[in-house]
């Protein structure tokens, strides 16, 4: 920054007005608010508070019951290592689970040569029907 003492025209003229504005006081008031604001701020926390249970847990009343669906290389649907003859008899034993109140667990296991469509039209077939409780089992296989 400069500063301007004098002009050598006139020692007695009026001074000319400044042109520049006084950055100082502006940069000091500028530091402060910053400095107050970093003091302010609370300390992030990186946890998350959970009311957790104490003690352990009861035993479970009843045992669940499990409904195996093994899917052969070519296709056949096993229900409890029952062969399942077409898609209708499908069907209705899944609406059967899928009606009780309690629902069973049904655990699907594919082959691992089974063609992904079969499958997949287990899974469709159940969740359209509704039944909740479905899971893989056996993908060990695959790895």
């Amino acid at each position: 920054m400069s500063m301007n003492v004098g002009s050598p025209k006139a020692a007695n003229a009026d001074p000319e007005p400044m042109m520049e504005m006084n950055m100082t006081p502006l940069i000091d008031v500028m530091l402060v608010l910053i400095i107050m604001l970093i003091i302010t701020i609370p300390k992030q926390q990186h946890s998350v508070n959970l009311n957790m249970p104490v003690g352990t847990p009861p035993p479970p009343t009843v045992e669940p019951v499990v409904v195996t669906i093994d899917v052969d290389f070519d296709g056949t649907i096993l229900w409890d290592a029952e062969v399942v003859p077409d898609r209708k008899a499908l069907d209705a034993k899944l609406s059967g689970v899928a009606a009780m109140a309690d629902q069973p667990e049904v655990h699907l296991r594919p082959n691992k040569l089974v063609s992904y469509k079969y499958v997949a039209g287990v899974m469709a077939s159940a969740q359209r029907l509704g039944v909740t409780k479905i899971g893989m089992v056996g993908n060990e296989q695959f790895q």
